[in-house]
Parts: C-alpha cells; sequence; structure tokens
C-alpha cells in the first residue's frame, strides 16, 4: 500500500506540470510576422494589419490599408485632409494609435475607439483578434477576415 501512496505522489505533481505547460503552449505568441487582411474592399480599401512577434512580445504593428493598386491609405493627402474636416480624424492619425494601443496592451488590453474613426475600430478588433490566432498558433500565412 506504501508503494502505491508513494507511486501516486510521484505522479501526481509531473501530471499537474504537464497540464500547465500546454496552457502556457496555447497563449504565448510565436516569433515572426503574422497578417490578418479583410476579405473584401470596402470604401475601395483592404485594411489590414502585421505584427512582428520576437522572444514572445509584439515588437511592430502595422494597421493600414490599400487600395486596389496597392497605394496605402494613410499616404493619401486628398483623402486625409477630406477625413479630416469631416471627422476629425485621419488615417495617418488613428492607424498609429490602434496600431500603439495594441502593442502596448500587446494584444491583451482593451483599445479606446476614437471618435470619427468607428468603423476603422471595428475592422481592427476583428483584425487583431484573427492576427493573434495566427501568432500563438505559429501560422505566418495570411488570414483573410470578414470585416463587416
Amino acid at each position: 500500500m506504501k508503494r502505491i501512496l508513494c507511486l501516486l505522489m510521484l505522479l501526481l505533481p509531473m501530471a499537474l506540470f504537464t497540464a500547465c505547460g500546454d496552457t502556457t503552449a496555447e497563449t504565448e505568441l510565436q516569433d515572426g510576422y503574422y497578417t490578418a487582411q479583410a476579405s473584401a474592399f470596402s470604401h475601395g480599401w483592404k485594411e489590414y494589419i502585421t505584427i512582428l512577434v520576437k522572444s514572445g512580445n509584439i515588437v511592430s504593428v502595422e494597421y493600414n490599408a490599400e487600395n486596389a493598386s496597392g497605394f496605402i491609405k494613410s499616404w493619401d493627402n486628398a483623402y486625409m485632409q477630406n477625413m479630416l474636416h469631416s471627422n476629425g480624424t485621419y488615417p495617418n492619425e488613428y492607424t498609429r494609435y490602434y496600431a500603439g494601443q495594441m502593442q502596448e496592451g500587446q494584444g491583451e488590453g482593451t483599445i479606446d475607439a476614437l471618435t470619427g474613426a468607428t468603423s476603422s475600430y471595428n475592422s481592427f478588433q476583428k483584425l487583431s483578434a484573427a492576427v493573434l490566432e495566427q501568432a500563438r498558433k505559429g501560422d505566418s500565412s495570411i488570414v483573410l477576415v470578414n470585416t463587416d
């Protein structure tokens, strides 16, 4: 009986440590570049997020949109001027703001919406969830996300 009790006392901690290890592996971000992209164009733009993970930490976040020719939304000065006057913000401001919050919170914190960029905020939420899932899996293929 003592042998069985000793054996159980040895095996129980090993089983607990193994279970804990599996949980950590599922939540850890794997090193690499990961991208989530909108599955369709919206108002002529297709939004995307690309993150770089090093040593399990997000070290870079790029959030932007491109048109069919590959031109980046935050580089469009005419669009910026129109949006700034009508909405009070513009792509170069809100893309950096959302990306900065994601990096600062390491994908775990809440991200505040900017007034005037609510539609992009909703897309950002969906894209960021998808890109973080790719990083947890270590899957560097581009994931397409329905952002509607």
